[in-house]
């Protein structure tokens, strides 16, 4: 993803960039930032949809509407709302191939 995000950011500025990767690509983002913020400011998406062409950018932003799951390329979803970007996040928009059965199996 690339281009112009659906978030701007207007302060904090300065706190330290942190780079992750989300399906495939390498995005920056600031420490302490929300998965779904860091999606956010350089995409315009957070994952498709489940029932339609349709794509996803979170709704509530706090954790109350299943919205915002996304999956870690080593196969556990997590909530892009309440979850904190950590350095080197390899994440994806779209479940592992296996999933759920990854999440039975330990």
């Amino acid at each position: 993803m690339s281009g112009v995000g659906r978030f701007l950011r207007l302060a904090e500025e300065g706190r330290v960039s942190v780079v992750f990767h989300f399906d495939g690509g390498i995005m920056i983002a600031k420490q302490g930032d929300t998965v779904i913020t860091a999606i956010l400011m350089s995409g315009q998406s957070l994952r498709p949809s489940d029932s339609g062409p349709e794509h996803r950018a979170g709704f509530c932003l706090m954790g109350a509407c299943q919205d915002c799951w996304i999956w870690q390329e080593s196969g556990p979803r997590l909530r892009a709302c309440t979850t904190e970007i950590i350095d080197g996040m390899r994440l994806t928009s779209k479940a592992p191939v296996g999933w759920p059965d990854l999440e039975r199996s330990r």
